[in-house]
């Protein structure tokens, strides 16, 4: 994933910061719970598309 559009990149729930994990493939919503995919290189920014963090993913 392109670290400039990383920093553009934005949770669609809370507006807040998304972190990129790349063994996942998905960018993470700390604030929200949520994680996002990402697909052939296409971050899906949906909230129907997300799934829930679990309490260990957002304690690292």
């Amino acid at each position: 994933m392109d670290s400039k559009l990383l920093e553009l990149l934005v949770c669609p729930v809370t507006k807040g910061p998304l972190t990129y994990d790349r063994e996942k493939q998905e960018l993470a919503s700390h604030s929200a719970r949520l994680a996002y995919p990402v697909r052939d290189g296409i971050p899906i920014l949906l909230e129907e598309e997300a799934r829930t963090l679990s309490d260990e993913e957002l304690a690292q």
